[in-house]
């Protein structure tokens, strides 16, 4: 990939499109997955909520027309890229159409096992295979393209046809390393150990996983946002949502066949013991202070993290390898308190921009909050306790120290934020507007609530620039979208993801009275929410005042990629007063911004690098010609040089926005001390945000035309007038 912005984006995509099953990892011959009883007993459940108007929004019967739907998403989750199953497979899956609506129904999901479980044979002979395959050599002078992308193409339908996919796909593999500088034998031997390890992680996944996928396939069918997550995966959604755990503040990633510590949450028992380091291998844990110490070489990564995580205050103890240590080396063992950890790496940040706009040259202070995501601890707030989680309570935080640095404007980052919380997204838009309807709701019965901030109290009052591109969703189009309406701020980048849905979790363990977890929690589609001037925010988004270039296509990437995402509509708009208006002002602003970009090495690499990345996806695929991608790569390589001397005759002191050159490795495969670096280059990451610079750029640019235009700041304002939350002090 160009950069690290597209290595994100694809990271997002892959996401979410990655099967849950293939999440997790058991033993080289496995026996057999089979449903439990708890199983059968969920999927009648889902039933009852899914296909029942009193609990979801759009509800759909359990018929054979959504049996078909959910045997067609169940297979793409599996085998998406049609990679493993041949057209004799899907043939034979046939049977299972129309019957998977009794299945669930009656708690009999036996048949999604049977799929799955031919899956697993297959992955298992696919991977044998490939990896005799590996034996031959490959003639890269050879003109043909390999077709990265297949999610559109039928399964290949015989085993030749099978045999070619791979072809292409392992000859894709190996001259990535062979452009990387390696030898054909080391080539050799790290596809080889790739494939046996695709297996292996294959082989492992639990019955869990695969109920995961087959609910997932019903829930998707009927709404793309409703789902079901088992109980392990419910702690870790309630963990992402209230940014902390009880355990002992360690990040866990798998290398090889151990689970490494990636890096250490500070201020949590492992950083305070000193005595664990980002690259330590673990392998054992125990409970308590005489617990037996279980052997975890080997095992999932969600299984060690379960040994680790506990009750606070309660002792774990953990044998690690430290990074510097061989594989045979000796473990040591270190005995740790566990505590509640807050995870401050998802927390509201704050940063300032010094920035030079107008004629003469005036120097503003633009206060930066970024926010990666709507988070609140329910359970605290629930229990009234004093310093809940919350991302509002945290961004009126860092709104306080701005108004004590005196920073002329505040941009609110919203880029990637997917959303999370809807009470926080009221709350937050209610920290700069004094009183007022947020958002409307209607519910499945069609009645409709204005969700309103009811405290008079505002934190930031002056001028207010909101940051989004099309990953910015849900509950942060709920927020740029009251700014905009009430004309409180700029709202700058990309249109949004376009999600006007509003979900709610259901704890199954409630409905069954289970006092420990065993049945999971399903997000229902309860409710859409509305723009309170009346428009829905579902497909079209909230479009910015100043546009950036789009990333991806709304066709691509956002709720217009669905096919059954509910439709656009509208419904008649809240009361509420504008406190600005910015059409006369934004065709100079967009004329400064087209200006001043041109000369912006940073973003123009940026939009160049946007350009090449939409047309390499359109194209979805790529040569294994190797003159061909030896070319392509060092055209990337001088490129980058280029870049890197434009840079310094600009005189800019931060590093070039390109990444390094494409090393043809997993993340998994570069060992303890590349995974070292590579975490303590983020952590060190300085790199210039381009999109950041330019649009407080933008709202610097608005703040010195309305301080010296007084006509156009009484147009500006709401019927001239000086009101609270307008960007009061503007007007004298």
């Amino acid at each position: 990939m160009p950069n690290r912005l597209f290595s994100t984006v694809l990271a997002l995509l892959l996401i979410a499109a990655q099967p849950a099953a293939l999440a997790s990892v058991e033993s080289a011959s496995p026996l057999p997955l089979a449903p439990t009883a708890d199983h059968g007993q969920t999927a009648r459940m889902l039933h009852g909520l899914l296909s029942s108007s009193r609990y979801h929004y759009s509800p759909r019967p359990l018929d054979d027309s959504l049996s078909a739907e959910i045997h067609r998403r169940f297979l793409e989750s599996l085998d998406g890229q049609r990679l493993f199953f041949l057209q004799t497979d899907i043939a034979r899956f046939e049977r299972y159409r129309h019957a998977l609506d009794d299945a669930i129904r009656m708690g009999q999901v036996q048949p999604a096992f049977e799929i799955y479980n031919v899956y697993r044979q297959r992955v298992a002979e696919r991977v044998a295979k490939a990896r005799k395959q590996l034996e031959g050599d490959f003639d890269f002078d050879r003109e043909e393209n390999f077709r990265y992308d297949r999610e559109d193409l039928p399964w290949p339908a015989d085993e030749t046809a099978m045999t070619e996919v791979w072809r292409q796909y392992i000859k894709n593999d190996w001259l990535r390393l062979k452009l990387a500088g390696r030898k054909p034998e080391q080539i050799r031997k790290t596809l080889d150990k790739r494939y046996a390890t695709l297996a292996e992680r294959v082989g492992e996944i639990k019955s869990e996983d695969v109920f995961q996928s087959l609910m997932n396939a019903y829930a998707e069918a009927i709404e793309p946002h409703t789902g079901y997550l088992t109980p392990r995966s419910s702690e870790n959604f309630n963990i992402a949502m209230s940014l902390s755990l009880e355990g002992i503040g360690a990040v866990l990633q798998r290398l090889d066949e151990f689970v490494v510590v990636r890096s250490i949450v500070p201020g949590g028992p492992a950083a305070l013991s000193g005595k664990i380091k980002p690259g330590d291998r673990i392998g054992a844990v125990g409970q308590g202070e005489k617990g037996a110490m279980q052997d975890v070489v080997g095992w999932r990564i969600d299984d060690v993290v379960e040994l680790i995580r506990g009750p606070k205050d309660s002792v774990v103890r953990v044998d690690v390898l430290p990074a510097e240590a061989s594989a045979d080396g000796p473990y040591q063992r270190v005995t740790l308190v566990r505590q509640k950890v807050r995870l401050e790496e998802q927390a509201a940040k704050s940063s300032v921009i010094e920035i030079e706009t107008g004629v003469p040259k005036q120097r503003q202070r633009i206060g930066v909050i970024t926010l990666p995501t709507f988070y609140q601890d329910f359970d605290a707030r629930r229990r009234n306790d004093a310093d809940y989680a919350s991302a509002t309570r945290d961004v009126e935080r860092l709104l306080a120290a701005f108004r004590e640095q005196q920073v002329d404007g505040v941009l609110v980052d919203l880029r990637n934020n997917g959303g999370g919380s809807l009470n926080e997204a009221i709350e937050l838009t209610g920290l700069f507007i004094e009183t007022g309807p947020v958002v409307q709701v209607r519910e499945a019965g069609g009645r409709v609530s204005v969700e309103s901030d009811r405290s008079r109290t505002v934190a930031w009052d002056g001028p207010l620039a909101v940051l989004v591109n099309r990953a910015s969703a849900s509950a942060s189009e709920i927020f740029a979208a009251a700014i905009q309406d009430y004309g409180r701020g700029l709202i700058i980048g990309e249109p949004t993801y376009g999600k006007g849905t509003v979900q709610n979790l259901i704890d199954l363990d409630r409905f069954q009275r289970s006092e420990t977890p065993r049945y999971g929690q399903v997000k229902l589609t309860v409710a859409q929410f509305f723009r309170i001037s009346g428009g829905s925010t579902q497909h079209k988004g909230v479009v910015p005042d100043i546009s950036f270039p789009i990333t991806l296509d709304a066709e691509e990437f956002g709720e217009s990629s669905y096919d059954n995402a509910l439709p656009w509509t509208r419904i008649p708009a809240a009361s509420f007063a504008r406190q600005g208006e910015f059409a006369a002002l934004l065709p100079l602003l967009e004329s400064r911004h087209r200006e001043r970009i041109a000369s912006d090495v940073e973003f123009r690499w940026w939009s160049e690098d946007v350009a090449r990345y939409r047309e390499q996806r359109i194209r979805k695929e790529i040569s294994l010609h190797e003159a061909t991608r030896r070319a392509e790569r060092e055209a990337d390589e001088a490129r980058r040089k280029s870049r890197e001397e434009e840079r310094v005759a600009a005189g800019l002191d931060a590093p070039s926005i390109d990444g390094n050159a494409d090393d043809g490795l997993n993340a998994s495969e570069r060992g303890i001390a590349e995974m070292v670096a590579e975490v303590e280059r983020e952590q060190a990451d300085e790199r210039p945000d381009a999109l950041a610079r330019e649009a407080a750029a933008i709202l610097a640019d608005a703040l010195n035309t309305l301080k010296a235009d007084t006509q156009l700041a009484a147009q500006v304002h709401a019927n001239g007038e000086r009101r609270e939350g307008a960007w009061v002090g503007l007007i004298d």
